[in-house]
């Protein structure tokens, strides 16, 4: 242990060792809740060891597999390799990991896909079993025992307070500047006993700084010194700029109007590249002293906080490039009163999404003519990632927005379609549709107006015909007229393709 140690309290610094014998500490079969949130904040060591030991158990012939609960997707070090080693028998709430991905739609793991704000909740009440462990990754711990958060917060208090055991890996990689930029709220409940949550603006502060824990529970701490790894970020191309440009008119309307204030309402943005277009084009607008009550802090939030234009963003955790990331590590101090990082209870609230009047964009896999959207299964079956926070957002919106490019698969399929072949987000809770085609506003429409709306602006002009087609003839023959729909063409929507390569075959 070195002397510039992080660990400042006597009780935490008798319980450091390697990561191998933390990990040991951990059996086959128990319920594990790790921190980590979008590729930041997560146990790097501890669940690399673990990973040799599945190894290890499965040349043997014996299996050991572990139920892992996290925040939402993690690392490579993480997800990745217990996935590759077959050591996670069930995973929630969320997964961006390409070999679990592809365990999970072979049905070699179980996967339960969850709105993110119900994870604590559903863990107090009991439903995802006894949580066994809990392995954290924090900055540091206090002389009074008090624990630092890392780079994400996520269920990590959840873990902490139900958990039989608490394994900590404090990694000195992570800036200690963070100390001080959490909000940590202890004051939720369960019915019946919850009271309302005392914030009222993003830049509210109603907690404490930092985690408490009851030291009897620690029975390891790992040092490490590993950086979050984070996923690049692709420039803007020309239709993601075009999504954005729609998108800031249709603010600057709504500003005009007299339904969005000169400085817009908080903003939240799911992550990925067309995210980061609309916010780089937000930080080229009009638009001055905006906030944001959101998930995730990415590359184009950082670049609004360094320009002035977003004054303050509330998240639980970041998700930045690798260039972003080690730029916001250096420079942590100068960032500390322009963020606060919360539980995703807490981040992700409807009660509070639908008290600030939060402006919520978020990506989708298809939209169909009248509003309904898949963000997560493709061909309604096979999992992307999982429905995130998006539908915590969508449903308490007070605007709800959905991001596309109108194709995918170079053009080869649309996505907007006759029928969603899953729905996670009905159509009552989407407002706005926008593509590089355009932007339809739904509010107020009622679902024959949406199709003519979503098709008119939205859609291909390789796929308006086929779209228009459809919606004439489902207006002909369907059951009812006040969604006309034809069920079983519309989900053989995209049959072409899966048989030619080519919906345009």
């Amino acid at each position: 242990m070195s002397q510039d140690s992080r660990i400042k309290s006597n009780a935490f610094r008798e319980k450091v060792m390697p990561a191998e014998a933390a990990a040991a500490l951990i059996t086959p079969g128990s319920t594990v809740g790790m921190s980590g949130f979008t590729g930041s904040g997560y146990p790097k060591a501890v669940p690399q060891a673990l990973a040799k030991t599945m190894e290890a158990a499965n040349a043997a012939g014996e299996k050991f597999r572990l139920r892992v609960l996290t925040g939402a997707s993690t690392g490579p070090e993480l997800d990745g390799a217990l996935a590759k080693a077959d050591g996670i028998e069930f995973r929630l709430p969320y997964n961006s990991d390409p070999i679990a991905r592809e365990k999970i739609n072979s049905g070699k793991m179980e996967y339960f896909d969850v709105h993110l704000s119900q994870v604590a909740p559903m863990t107090w009440q009991g439903f995802f079993g006894k949580l066994d462990t809990a392995v954290v990754e924090i900055v540091g711990v206090t002389e009074d025992g008090e624990l630092i958060p890392s780079s994400s917060v996520g269920n990590n208090k959840t873990w902490l307070d139900c958990a039989d055991q608490i394994i900590l890996e404090v990694n000195s990689w992570q800036n200690m500047a963070l100390h001080g930029m959490h909000d940590i709220y202890y004051g939720t409940a369960l019915p019946p006993n919850r009271k309302p949550i005392p914030l009222v603006r993003p830049d509210d502060r109603i907690g404490q700084t930092t985690f408490r824990v009851d030291p009897s529970k620690v029975v390891a701490v790992v040092e490490t010194a590993i950086p979050d790894r984070n996923l690049p970020f692709s420039p803007p191309d020309e239709t993601s700029q075009r999504i954005a440009g729609h998108l800031i008119e249709f603010f600057e309307h709504e500003v005009k109007r007299g339904r969005l204030p000169a400085n817009l309402l908080p903003l939240q943005s799911g992550v990925g590249n067309i995210a980061n277009a609309v916010l780089a084009g937000l930080n080229k607008s009009k638009f001055e002293d905006m906030t944001s009550f959101t998930e995730v802090i990415q590359d184009g939030m950082l670049d609004m906080l360094n320009s002035g234009k977003l004054r303050m963003a509330s998240a639980t955790s970041f998700s930045l490039s690798p260039e972003a990331a080690e730029s916001l590590n250096a420079n942590m101090a100068a960032y500390r009163n322009k963020m606060i990082l919360r539980p995703q209870e807490i981040s992700n609230h409807p009660e509070l999404v639908r008290r600030l009047g939060c402006i919520a964009m978020n990506g989708l896999i298809e939209a169909d003519i009248y509003g309904a959207v898949n963000s997560t299964h493709v061909m309604g079956s096979r999992i992307q990632n999982g429905i995130g926070g998006s539908g915590d957002f969508a449903r308490n919106a007070y605007i709800s927005v959905f991001m596309t490019p109108s194709t995918a698969k170079g053009g080869k399929i649309s996505a907007i379609v006759p029928l969603a072949s899953h729905v996670d987000h009905i159509n009552q809770d989407v407002q706005v549709i926008v593509t590089e085609q355009g932007l339809a506003d739904l509010r107020g429409l009622s679902p024959k107006q949406r199709a003519e709306t979503i098709i008119e602006n939205c859609s291909h002009p390789d796929y308006k015909p086929l779209l228009k087609d459809y919606y004439r003839r489902a207006r002909e023959h369907s059951y009812g007229q006040q969604s006309p729909c034809l069920p079983a063409e519309a989900l053989s929507w995209h049959q072409r393709y899966i048989d030619t390569g080519s919906m345009k075959a």
